[in-house]
């Protein structure tokens, strides 16, 4: 497909039969979580893919243009998921994103990675979309990996998400000390998941607005589990 984002790739075996799609957070790039994925210790060969969000004007950093997968149009982030927030949500470029990614998952399928062998990850406005993406999936994917994020257009999900994308497997983590995503948040946006009936696996840290080698392992432990099963 010649209409996907610009990406980084690599395989960290042989013949991968599973796929893992990175998206990183506002203002960073595809780069960013290449350390973490090589970190990874799982028994089998992975595909990593991490996509380049496109540059855009974005209203809370005064205009600025800057990789970003949809505009945030308020500083306040308690308001980030609220129902009675959404129209403040810039809901255009949150449904671009999630075609850009769905485009990346379609073109894993064609190359033979069935949808149980893709997982998601997604690290705060890239976790937004990871989850914006994976609950709607028709046929569902092998796992979602929301880290420091949460949830984007609450008010939407019980009409929009499939019942596979529910029950996919999903790995949400938090730092207690986070001051871009609040922990208050990160936990407001479990209990709406766990409402629409997700079964999430909740891990938090002592850690700001970043990733720790605690959660790498966690992560690593989490992801064996899954495959394990999809074998």
């Amino acid at each position: 497909m010649n209409d996907l984002l610009p990406h980084i790739a690599f395989d960290s075996g042989r013949e991968p039969r599973y796929s893992m799609i990175w998206l990183h957070g506002l203002g960073a790039s595809g780069d960013d979580f290449v350390p973490v994925a090589e970190a990874l210790q799982v028994p089998h060969s992975i595909r990593h893919i991490f996509p380049h969000a496109p540059q855009m004007p974005v209203t809370l950093n005064g205009g600025f243009v800057m990789p970003a997968w949809y505009d945030i149009r308020n500083a306040d982030a308690s308001s980030w998921n609220r129902t009675d927030h959404a129209s403040m949500q810039d809901g255009a470029g949150i449904r671009a994103s999630q075609q850009a990614i769905d485009a990346f998952i379609e073109r894993e399928i064609a190359h033979g990675i069935p949808a149980a062998n893709i997982f998601l990850a997604g690290f705060s406005q890239g976790g937004a979309i990871a989850l914006q993406c994976g609950l709607r999936r028709q046929a569902g994917l092998g796992g979602i990996l929301a880290l420091s994020t949460y949830l984007p257009l609450a008010d939407t999900l019980q009409a929009e998400a499939s019942a596979a994308g529910l029950h996919t497997p999903l790995f949400m983590a938090h730092g207690r000390q986070d001051p871009v995503v609040p922990y208050a948040l990160g936990t407001h946006s479990l209990k709406l998941l766990q409402v629409a009936g997700c079964e999430v696996d909740w891990h938090e840290y002592d850690m700001p607005h970043s990733v720790c080698m605690e959660e790498i392992d966690d992560i690593s432990g989490w992801l064996s589990r899954y495959m394990s099963r999809a074998d």
